[in-house]
């Protein structure tokens, strides 16, 4: 069959399953459909050109390649086209945006027949990198054109031949009551889907309510876009493809660029950090402002300048569009394209000699009250070259490492590809298939095909499927004091800091070697006195939320919430003996806070050992062929050169913070828990079984394993189990990386599970992200994995979230226990005398060569 039948009948097939537009053009059929344009006559010329002009990805995709070089081949003239003109082609040149659509370009500035063109197409376009070398070239030899597209980008003129945002936007209100976590917009169960932005979108708000496509489709009746309006928006994971679910409903199209959409308003009471980022970033207009006014099917009137929001002509909601350069931002068509024109816009005035721009808004920067920094201003700081960063100012700093999974790694590639980028320019850029390495789908098979060339022939390190958990592995290669990122809202380093982002800023990230942010405000959790018996680091994490509460600084209710969290940085003081590994148990939580960040004060002891152990783990690498070498290499050197200097980073004594929470721990006398299904409702154990309204009698399902473990937990839970038999209730058991499912299974722990009747995963995510095995719908659940949102564990599935020792006794009684049953157990099985080799974490630089090639090996 012909492409051209091929693809009508694609496209069919696309609007019977339920109006979807078909997919872009591989490089594959983009040469074929090259081959068609070259005949004479074109065969159904209006629809090749169509295809040609509208169902080619830009940027650097390998269509893109194909695409730019049949276009420079008409351009001189080494090939004619009856329906592209030299000028067509360079017009179409002009909507690739980037990369591949560049070089062709700049050469067409030597043919007189069409300079004048190509010199217009180039003053709009952004992404050149350097290709701004060979511009500035031609402009130096004389080239006329050249010199007006170098004074164009010092102009800013691909800003200013933009619109304006709307001094008034008119809108439906789609309302969402309560919360919208990210899990509602971008269900993990169709994880697989959300490369393909329309096909994913389908599957926006189903699990929540009845038909909300068909209601958005009735409410676009009323010839308004619509806006997505909630109490709190955007909590939880997966948030790019939350937003590219919210644009394809309620935003616009973007020519030249198949199935994807810019535009859009969200407006939410409270907003979760790393979602309004990554509106901001698309071309999304967050807007944090009440919304008890507000209902579905309203028709309402937004006017961001004046700050206000009307219905039937009367002011029902006020609001600060902030940040402050959010106008610009818009114009530019997001945050990341903005930063991008304005560092094209500096370098070409600098290469004209002209001082800096007044053009855009400058970025509100508070005034320096004479405090001191906390711990995570100076490390900020540090990521942007000076003493330290106070909240409210925006900064760049540089982002030394940067995290990937395979859930969200298909759109950062994509996003890669628009951004046109070849190369990374962050120091270590890391991708994982952790979240799909269990029960993989064909397109997840496919992506373990052609995602680790994709990220290994920019620098990246990619890890095999079954290697384990993203964070498990990335923090092994964090520099303490470092900034960086990652696409997962738990990539939350235990050394250093990491701010959490959308996939269109991981890509920025990766590509740049630094990030946009506005400095957050810190929040002081500050843990006194002694670890009472019985009572397990998860307890303190459980502690965090548990404290906030009783000080009125958190509340449960949705309606008007209140999280002193939200947004800000938790840093964590008073435990600095703790293990590396232990410290993430701490950080990986601020994700269920919505906070930006986390860090936590350590001693330089345990960051001694873990770098030490660190270095030999990727030396290993190295040796098993791990991608990039030189990466790693590079990386290693970087871990022997700090500890050649083991400095770190204290907070000033004077530093100021928007909470300080203390948490006694000679208090915390009975393990804390999440209850069903928010990781806000914690309780302790006692009050929780005093609750008729709690699910406490009978346990149906365990779930061991995610990023919130380590090799210490697995060991606690099978010395609970050990000599115990089968248990009542359905176990699952999944390791965060291979080398802990190594060393378990030498240890003889992998026997016990197998005794207690445990399902064995591999390591992963597992159960923790719900798009692969789920329990049985209905099922109440103990599980120590992050978060415990409805439906995502299982549909309607009722979810605890506690300690590993917790989930081994609930697992060994059907039930959770009484404070009495589980004080009495957990000692009894976990002495004072095994103790410490039941909590012994893995020292790659203490084992012997065998052992760490049998730890690493595949």
């Amino acid at each position: 069959m012909s492409l051209l039948a091929t693809y009508k009948a694609h496209t069919e097939e696309r609007l019977n399953e339920g109006g979807l537009p078909p997919l872009a053009l591989t490089a594959e059929q983009t040469a074929e459909l090259v081959e068609l344009l070259k005949a004479n006559p074109v065969q159904e010329a209006e629809y090749c050109l169509e295809l040609f002009k509208n169902r080619i990805n830009p940027g650097v995709d390998d269509a893109a390649y194909v695409k730019a070089a049949f276009l420079n081949d008409i351009v001189q003239g080494n090939v004619t086209c009856s329906v592209i003109s030299k000028a067509d082609a360079v017009e179409i040149l002009g909507t690739m945006m980037g990369g591949f659509n560049v070089t062709p370009l700049i050469e067409a500035l030597k043919v007189d027949e069409v300079a004048d063109l190509a010199a217009t197409q180039l003053k709009n376009t952004i992404l050149v990198y350097d290709a701004f070398n060979d511009v500035k070239d031609l402009m130096d030899a004389g080239n006329a054109k050249a010199k007006e597209i170098i004074e164009s980008w010092a102009n800013a003129e691909w800003f200013t031949n933009k619109p304006a945002l709307e001094e008034e936007i008119k809108l439906t209100v789609y309302k969402i009551p309560g919360e919208t976590n990210t899990d509602d917009l971008s269900p993990a169960t169709v994880a697989f889907t959300r490369p393909d932005i329309p096909l994913h979108a389908t599957a926006m708000l189903q699990s929540r309510m009845e038909k909300p496509l068909e209601t958005m489709a009735s409410l676009k009746e009323k010839g308004n876009p619509l806006a997505y309006v909630g109490d709190v928006v955007g909590t939880g994971s997966s948030r790019k493809s939350g937003i590219n679910s919210v644009q394809w409903h309620m935003g616009r199209d973007i020519p030249g660029v198949p199935n994807k959409r810019t535009g859009g308003v969200v407006i939410g009471s409270i907003i979760a950090p790393i979602f309004f980022n990554t509106a901001e970033d698309s071309g999304c207009l967050p807007i944090e402002a009440p919304v008890d006014e507000l209902e579905t099917g309203d028709e309402i009137v937004v006017k961001p300048y004046a700050g206000v929001i009307e219905k039937d002509g009367k002011v029902v909601s006020e609001f600060k569009l902030a940040p402050n350069t959010m106008t610009d931002e818009m114009r530019a068509g997001g945050r990341i394209p903005l930063i991008i024109g304005k560092g094209l816009t500096a370098k070409a005035r600098e290469a004209l000699g002209l001082e800096a721009t007044d053009m855009f808004i400058a970025p509100e920067q508070p005034a320096d009250n004479g405090k001191g920094y906390t711990q995570a201003q100076k490390m900020v700081g540090r990521a942007c070259g000076v003493e330290g960063v106070k909240p409210g100012m925006y900064v760049e700093p540089i982002a030394t490492t940067v995290g990937s999974q395979d859930t969200t790694g298909p759109m950062t590639r994509d996003e890669i590809k628009e951004l046109a980028a070849l190369s990374f320019g962050a120091d270590m850029v890391m991708q994982s298939f952790c979240h799909t390495a269990a029960y993989p789908k064909p397109a997840d098979i496919k992506l373990r095909h052609t995602l680790p060339d994709f990220i290994n022939s920019r620098g990246g390190v990619t890890l095999k499927p079954g290697d384990g958990v993203i964070h498990s592995w990335l923090n092994r290669l964090c520099l303490p004091d470092t900034v960086g990122t990652g696409g997962d809202s738990h990539t939350r380093f235990p050394i250093g800091i990491s701010f959490p982002a959308g996939s269109g800023l991981i890509a920025f990230a990766g590509v740049t070697g630094m990030m946009p942010l506005t400095m957050p405000e810190s929040v002081l959790v500050k843990f006194k006195g002694e670890m009472q018996p019985g009572i397990t680091l998860r307890d303190l994490v459980n502690a965090i939320p548990y404290q906030a509460i009783q000080d009125g600084l958190l509340t449960v209710p949705k309606k008007n919430k209140k999280n002193v969290f939200a947004g800000t940085i938790i840093e964590i003081a008073g435990l600095p003996d703790l293990k590396v590994e232990q410290a993430f148990e701490l950080s990986d939580a601020a994700a269920e806070r919505s906070a930006a960040a986390c860090s936590v004060q350590l001693d330089k002891e345990p960051i001694i050992e873990y770098l030490s152990s660190n270095i030999a783990l990727i030396e290993k690498m190295i040796e098993e062929g791990y991608e990039d070498a030189r990466t790693l290499q590079r990386r290693a050197d970087k871990m022997k050169e700090w500890l050649a200097n083991p400095e770190l980073i204290t907070p000033d004594e004077d530093a100021e913070y928007k909470a300080v929470i203390e948490i006694d721990l000679n208090t915390i006398t009975e393990p804390i828990l999440a209850c069903p299904n928010d990781p806000d409702d914690v309780d302790t154990l006692s009050n929780i079984l005093a609750d008729p309204n709690r699910p406490t009698e009978k346990i149906d399902e365990v779930f061991v394993g995610s990023c919130m473990t380590n090799i210490g937990l697995f060991r606690a839970l099978g010395e609970v189990l050990k000599g115990e038999g089968e248990v009542p209730s359905k176990l699952w058991v999944a390791p965060p990386t291979k080398m802990d499912e190594a060393q378990l299974t030498e240890e003889g722990y992998y026997a016990t599970f197998a005794a207690a009747g445990a399902r064995i995963e591999i390591p992963g995510c597992s159960l923790c992200m719900g798009n692969q095995a789920q329990v049985s719908e209905g099922s109440v659940v103990f599980s120590t994995s992050t978060r415990n949102f409805d439906n995502r564990l299982g549909k309607n599935s009722k979810v605890y979230l506690g300690s590993a020792e917790m989930a081994a006794v609930s697992a060994l009684l059907g039930r959770l226990p009484s404070v009495e049953e589980y004080m009495k157990i957990v000692p009894a099985k976990i002495t004072e005398q095994n103790k410490d080799g039941v909590y012994k974490y893995l020292n790659f630089h203490q084992v012997s060569p065998e052992q760490l090639t049998n730890l690493v090996h595949s």
